[in-house]
């Protein structure tokens, strides 16, 4: 299974960038449609726009209809749950009796499930409820391998200011327990830092896709690529197992 990773795409309208973040965004679904074989599916780990504004959300969504595989969102810090799920209630698998986004997917080789990781505040959060809802997810299915997606990353990045995006580490603890005893997860991939990195937990492949907004970038590039948005392309195979390409969109 192919899964292609798009992350914090930061979209605004009214921002000295604003035309850049949009640019951005359909350079990288461009790109994302010319791969051969195309990806099964589309995950965007969440910071779609960047103020919850209704208006932001139908331009974002305006550049991910032009995608070639199904597009699959999570909520970020920055998006607005209520807007979220309206711009995308037709796709049907946001479930509409829920506070939070957080779903699984079921119709691919590897289950993927969704995580919301969102809070009042920057940091990430994962109450009691979402963490039962999850562990009933995780329990629906007993045979397939799972990929977990969330926007903050449920384990210490070592790149970066700040190795802990979550609230509190008891509560970043009580989810990545959770994750690593279903014995099935092959990774978790996510958002927020917007940076590269490539990490574990505890055995299990973690991983942090840069954002999309070329100009919100973490990290040092090398010049012909600090101007190009990058992605991730997730493969797994049960043979091989999990890998990742990162793609500079508009490379050869």
């Amino acid at each position: 299974m192919i899964i292609a990773q798009i992350s914090d795409t930061h979209i605004a309208l009214d921002i000295p960038d604003a035309d850049r973040r949009a640019t951005d965004l359909a350079l990288s679904i461009a790109d994302i449609n010319a791969l051969d074989p195309l990806p099964d599916v589309i995950v965007h780990t969440g910071d779609i726009v960047h103020n919850g504004r209704q208006d932001e959300y139908a331009q974002a969504a305006a550049i991910l209809a032009n995608a070639r595989a199904p597009v699959y969102v999570l909520a970020g810090n920055k998006d607005n749950r209520t807007a979220l799920r309206e711009t995308f209630a037709a796709d049907g698998y946001l479930a509409p009796n829920l506070d939070f986004i957080q779903y699984a997917i079921e119709r691919y080789p590897v289950r993927l499930l969704a995580l919301d990781t969102s809070s009042v505040g920057n940091k990430g959060d994962f109450c009691p409820e979402r963490l039962r809802h999850l562990a009933g997810l995780v329990a629906a299915e007993a045979t397939k391998p799972i990929v977990v997606f969330a926007h903050h990353p449920p384990f210490v990045v070592s790149e970066g200011p700040e190795p802990v995006h979550f609230e509190s580490l008891e509560v970043m603890s009580e989810l990545s327990t959770l994750l690593r005893r279903s014995g099935r997860i092959v990774a978790v991939c996510s958002g927020h830092v917007h940076r590269s990195v490539s990490s574990e937990l505890e055995g299990i492949p973690a991983i942090v896709a840069p954002s999309i907004a070329t100009a919100l970038r973490y990290g040092s590039y090398p010049p012909h690529m600090q101007q190009k948005p990058m992605y991730y392309v997730h493969r797994f195979d049960p043979v091989r197992g999990f890998s990742t390409e990162t793609r500079v969109a508009g490379d050869a």
